[in-house]
């Protein structure tokens, strides 16, 4: 997959994706502020939410329209969160010229056919469809369709509705698809995380995986970049005492820039597989245990146990040697701390 001019996958790095979401808070100079400290933060890349009230909603008080699912929200209706959430979209093109300028990859997550028109507007590199709209099968073929990578994230999804999920996509002939594991809690609590999923995603669909994750510090990112995931989104924020919707679960600067570090040394230590040695490896190797004669011998005289030991240093011979030489005779006399050779038997 290659978003912009990054490519994802593979061998490359994990994407690091900063979340504006609503943490603007409603001001434009948030917005662009946010959009520069995900640069200095270490992120790949900014992405938002395109939608206004009335395309994700109707502005109904009737009971079904109002939270009550056990969220931080909860009490509100929908429209009412969605008005106070929304990224204006006479925004949107300030904010695609602003992370360009930072060297950013910016996209969105769009909600409706319209949302997408206003994207492909803006020449969007890719589309992210968010948890909740996972089901929403003609907006995704609508996405798919637009021949740009697609990535969706699984938080509300059973194993059919990731299958036409994809199905949509590759409908419309695209097959550019990552699949993100998420936890649609806010925030999400990390025993809930199941992150062992990231790499059943990628090897059951044939994508490639990473994480959306609303867990609490950086643990999540960490284990999920052990475990293959190539994507890694977290919400993000100027400062929590902006406030917003979104506040609360979203990391502010300097802990998005420790989590990106844990993340880069996570894929360092993960390494490749690789079972040869490193110069400063195979320097080490001279700590290893040989053979080495321990007490003086004669010329003649017979190896055994005691004047013959496995020992460190690595100088002398190996010690799988130890049983075939016992008994065996030396040819001349060695001297304590001498480092046996087939040379001297």
């Amino acid at each position: 997959m290659k978003i912009g001019s990054r490519n994802i996958g593979g061998d490359s790095s994990v994407f690091i994706i900063a979340e504006l979401s609503a943490n603007h808070n409603g001001s434009l100079e948030n917005a662009l502020e946010t959009i520069k400290a995900a640069k200095r933060a270490g992120a790949d890349c900014i992405k938002l939410q395109t939608y206004t009230a009335d395309t994700m909603t109707i502005n109904s008080k009737k009971d079904d329209f109002r939270l009550k699912q056990g969220t931080l929200w909860d009490d509100k209706y929908f429209y009412d969160l969605y008005l106070e959430a929304y990224t204006p979209w006479e925004w949107h093109k300030q904010l695609f010229e602003a992370a360009a300028a930072e060297g950013l990859i910016c996209f969105s997550s769009p909600f409706d056919f319209t949302a997408v028109d206003l994207l492909e507007d803006l020449n969007t590199p890719a589309y992210k469809i968010a948890s909740f709209e996972i089901t929403d099968i003609p907006l995704i073929e609508y996405v798919a369709s637009k021949g740009k990578p697609v990535i969706i994230s699984t938080g509300i999804a059973e194993i059919e509705d990731i299958e036409l999920a994809l199905d949509a996509c590759k409908r419309m002939g695209n097959t550019d698809i990552a699949l993100l594991k998420c936890t649609s809690s806010y925030p999400a609590p990390i025993e809930e995380a199941n992150l062992i999923m990231i790499k059943d995603l990628a090897d059951r669909f044939g994508v490639i995986s990473g994480l959306s994750d609303h867990t609490m510090g950086s643990t999540g990112p960490v284990v999920a970049t052990v475990l293959g995931a190539k994507i890694i989104e977290k919400h993000f924020i100027l400062d929590r005492a902006i406030g917003g919707p979104d506040a609360s679960f979203s990391m502010n600067e300097q802990e998005f820039t420790d989590m990106v570090k844990a993340v880069r040394e996570a894929e360092k230590a993960v390494g490749t597989i690789d079972y040869s040695l490193t110069d400063k490896q195979q320097k080490g190797r001279e700590f290893c245990r040989s053979l080495y004669v321990v007490k003086d011998m004669k010329v003649g005289e017979e190896i055994t146990k005691e004047n013959v030991r496995s020992i460190r240093p690595g100088y002398g011979m190996h010690p799988k040697f130890y049983n075939e030489i016992m008994g065996a005779k030396v040819k001349t006399d060695i001297s304590v701390g001498t480092a046996l050779s087939w040379e001297l038997i």
